[in-house]
């Protein structure tokens, strides 16, 4: 049994109440109603999901949005948290590019703030996640901005490179912080760094 299968079968055992319901709801338009009459358990729907290419390893947006809407942080927590084990490791990277993106990473988390959101959107994080991310930490800003590049690492995994965060910086007005990165980097050039 896969990992991915596995985590789908523990969020469809904790689905409760009215919660099915709610998320068939919000299907219709991907599923129909004809064929939701028929599903009576999260697994039904997450089989149909995968079907029509809404739901598999490396696409869980959808269904963390379904949680999220449906008031079920805590499973889409799960599953967000659940991925890196079935989608790679994030850290495949070369040790270079490795150090650098942490620099980057740390000095984003420092400086970044309210234009969180709109420093994803350039990252090309679906709105979902973005949603999602909010909601998990409504009050930490800190905490939204780590949540956020996390994702962002995830989502790229080798393709993740430090000169994307600092163009997208860049594209929100951010250049304060895209130099900051850049004078960090330089410096541990200077010191031995790639």
């Amino acid at each position: 049994m896969s990992a991915f299968n596995s985590v789908l079968l523990k969020i469809s055992d904790e689905l409760v109440g009215d919660q099915l319901e709610k998320m068939k709801f919000l299907c219709l338009k991907e599923i129909g109603k004809n064929r939701l009459e028929k599903i009576t358990s999260g697994l039904e729907l997450f089989t149909v999901l995968k079907e029509r290419n809404k739901l598999g390893p490396d696409n869980t947006e959808f269904l963390v949005s379904l949680l999220t809407d449906i008031g079920r942080l805590d499973l889409a927590d799960k599953i967000t948290n659940s991925e890196s084990q079935y989608a790679g490791s994030p850290n495949s990277l070369p040790n270079d590019e490795q150090a650098k993106l942490d620099i980057a990473t740390k000095v984003i988390i420092d400086n970044l703030g309210r234009r969180w959101r709109a420093y994803g959107r350039k990252l090309s994080l679906p709105e979902a996640k973005l949603d999602h991310i909010s909601q998990k930490h409504p009050n930490d800003l800190e905490e939204q901005v780590v949540e956020l590049l996390k994702e962002w690492r995830k989502m790229h995994k080798a393709e993740a490179k430090t000169d994307t965060l600092i163009k997208a910086l860049r594209s929100c007005d951010q250049n304060y912080t895209a130099d900051l990165i850049q004078t960090e980097l330089e410096q541990l050039k200077a010191n031995g760094g790639q």
